[in-house]
């Protein structure tokens, strides 16, 4: 089995959001939610560390995510509770809060925080030798940011440096202090700019996801540091501005980014209305079909790449028909050598990528 570095996964917000206890076996997770009734996605999740390790994940990006939106709220105005606090010393605190849930698995050797290119390496060889026999290793997990709120000002990043941080989206969906995300549109804040600045200063990697089309091409032109996307399909392929245009995605490869593919149903089927079209319309070919634009965009394999999302609001009834749990990522492979991919192209979207990504820009 391949092993996989997936670049987007909410584990402590699914852990501490919903309650759930990551480090159970997912059937029992699933099990403990049967009865309930508050989200759709209960008794429905994907990803358990237990799972994670039965599909050879062997590192993701692990994100902090919050958002501070009082400012875009007016009285009586639709609120995640589950994610929008009313300032940023409330994500502030909140995101400290992920942060220690990940340090507390960590302590018991659960997860693995890699923070520079010697750690991912020492740990992709610890995996590498382990060949399948993974049951009691630590996931390995690269600290990033969904959405920069949390960061009080601009000359707080050497803080959140100093404690692993390696990758920051500006924004998450509309408005955060420093730009405009997914559902609106609108630049960089000049608070947004000056953050550019100060990553470029201590080397933090730039997520380009969520951004609006502004932001976007504004972030590109101010920040000449390394870039990715975490978690981005195709606008090609499915209309709307969750997704990137072909003008954005070769930006993105010009630049040396990676991009990851994401497993969420209506980023994978035009005009998908989640529970209220049947789920079989959805297959998992069409996950192949954002790599394999990518591959097409770039003329080669090295920028294409997992970053499934998966449990990031929703579970198996918002993933393609046939995807269960994150060990159906590997049902890409048979899907992938069908047409025509090599080996060691399809082992390269699958960690190779991601690895010789980061091996470029975290930290010596």
């Amino acid at each position: 089995m391949i092993p996989i570095i997936d670049s987007h996964l909410d584990l402590s917000w699914s852990a501490l959001s919903f309650n759930r206890d990551l480090t159970e076996p997912l059937e029992v997770l699933r099990g403990r939610e049967q009865h309930m009734t508050d989200h759709p996605s209960r008794g429905k999740a994907t990803v358990s560390l237990p799972e994670m390790r039965r599909g050879r994940v062997a590192v993701c990006l692990a994100t902090l995510l919050v958002r501070a939106k009082r400012e875009v709220c007016p009285p009586g105005g639709f609120w995640r509770h589950d994610l929008d606090t009313a300032t940023q010393d409330h994500a502030h605190a909140i995101a400290r809060g992920q942060l220690d849930y990940y340090q507390t698995l960590s302590a018991r050797g659960e997860l693995r925080p890699i923070r520079t290119r010697g750690e991912l390496d020492d740990h992709w060889r610890t995996w590498e030798s382990a060949g399948n026999a993974v049951d009691r290793l630590p996931i390995g997990f690269i600290l990033a940011m969904e959405g920069a709120d949390p960061i009080l000002n601009p000359d707080e990043v050497p803080y959140w440096w100093a404690l692993g941080l390696r990758s920051v989206g500006l924004a998450h969906y509309g408005h955060s202090r420093y730009a405009v995300g997914t559902g609106d549109s609108g630049p960089l804040t000049p608070a947004g700019v000056e953050l550019l600045k100060q990553f470029q200063k201590v080397g933090m990697i730039l997520d380009l996801t969520h951004s609006s089309d502004p932001s976007f091409f504004q972030a590109l032109d101010q920040f000449s540091g390394p870039v990715l996307a975490s978690h981005n399909n195709c606008r090609a392929l499915v209309p709307g501005d969750r997704q990137y245009s072909d003008e954005q995605l070769k930006l993105l490869i010009e630049r040396g980014a990676v991009i990851g593919a994401v497993c969420d149903a209506w980023m994978l089927y035009p005009n998908y209305i989640p529970d209220h079209m049947p789920r079989d319309v959805v297959k998992i070919d069409a996950i192949a079909d954002h790599i394999d634009h990518i591959c097409q965009l770039a003329g080669n394999c090295r920028h294409a790449a997992i970053g499934s999302d998966l449990d990031g609001g929703f579970g198996s009834n918002q993933t393609p028909d046939g995807m269960e749990t994150i060990v159906d990522l590997h049902k890409l492979q048979s899907i992938l050598d069908g047409r025509g991919y090599a080996l060691a192209d399809i082992e390269a979207i699958f960690h190779g990528n991601w690895l010789n990504f980061f091996r470029r820009h975290l930290p010596a």
